[in-house]
C-alpha cells in the first residue's frame, strides 16, 4: 500500500473534523490544544506509547517511561538534552531527598538498555544526554531475547500502519532465510515494481528470538 498523498491526507482530516463536529456540535475550539497556535511542541514517534510500555517491561519493576518522556520533551527535535538533574527528577515524578538519586538510577537503566547515551560535565555525571532511535533499540533488545514477541509483533504492526521505516535494513531485503516472516505475505506475488512502491512493509520483518532459532537448527 503506497503512502497517502497530500490530497488524501487532507480528505481524511476533513472527514475526521466532520465526525468530531457531529459528536461535539457546540465545541469551542479555543479550548483545544493546537500545535499551529503554540510554540511549545515537538515531534514524537506515533508508536511511542507502545515503546514506553516495552521499556518499562524491560526495566524490572523500576519504570523508566516517565523519565524517558521528560527527556524527549526537552529536545528541539535534535535528540540532544542538556540535563538539569534537579528539575528533571521532579518532572519525572520523583520528590524528596532521594529524588535526584532515583532519577539518576532510572537514567542508568535507560543507558544500560541502549535508549540513551550520557556524558558528564558541569552538572555532574549526567550533564549531556543523547537519545538514540528507540525503534532500533527495541529491535536490538528483541534479538537479544529481552523483548517478548507479543510486544514486538505489535510494534511491527504499528510501524506498518504508520509507515515508519526506521528499522529498515538493506541486508535484510536480500536475506532469503526461511525463518523470516514477511508481514506482507499477501503480496508476495506482486511485481518488483509494486514492491518498490510499497513502503509500508518494506524491510519490516520479524525474526525469531535467538533461542527459538537455536531450537529450529537442532
Amino acid at each position: 500500500m503506497a503512502p497517502m498523498s497530500k490530497k488524501q491526507r487532507s480528505k481524511v482530516a476533513r472527514q475526521k473534523a466532520a465526525l468530531r463536529d457531529s459528536l461535539w456540535p457546540k465545541l469551542n475550539e479555543s479550548r483545544l490544544w493546537g500545535y499551529g497556535n503554540s510554540e511549545g511542541w515537538l515531534n514524537i514517534p506515533r508508536a511511542l506509547p507502545l515503546i514506553l510500555r516495552i521499556m518499562d517491561n524491560m526495566s524490572k519493576g523500576k519504570p523508566v517511561s516517565a523519565t524517558y518522556l521528560d527527556l524527549w520533551c526537552r529536545t528541539f527535535n535534535d535528540a540532544f538534552v542538556v540535563a538539569k538533574p534537579r528539575e528533571m527528577s521532579f518532572f519525572s515524578g520523583f520528590s524528596g531527598e532521594r529524588a535526584e538519586r532515583t532519577w539518576a538510577s532510572r537514567m542508568k537503566i535507560l543507558h544500560d538498555l541502549g535508549f540513551i547515551d550520557i556524558k558528564d560535565g558541569p552538572s555532574g555525571p549526567i550533564s549531556y544526554v543523547l537519545i538514540l532511535n528507540p525503534y532500533k533499540v527495541v529491535k536490538e533488545q528483541y534479538e537479544k531475547g529481552n523483548v517478548d514477541s507479543k510486544s514486538y509483533n505489535a510494534l511491527m504492526a504499528r510501524m506498518i500502519e504508520i509507515k515508519a521505516t526506521d528499522i529498515e535494513d538493506d541486508e535484510d531485503l536480500d536475506d532469503e532465510d526461511d525463518d523470516d516472516i514477511d508481514l506482507d505475505d499477501d503480496n508476495a506475488d506482486d511485481t518488483d515494481e509494486s514492491k518498490d512502491t510499497d513502503r509500508s512493509s518494506k524491510g519490516l520483518k520479524i525474526k525469531p528470538k535467538p533461542e527459538k532459532a537455536a531450537k529450529k537448527a537442532s
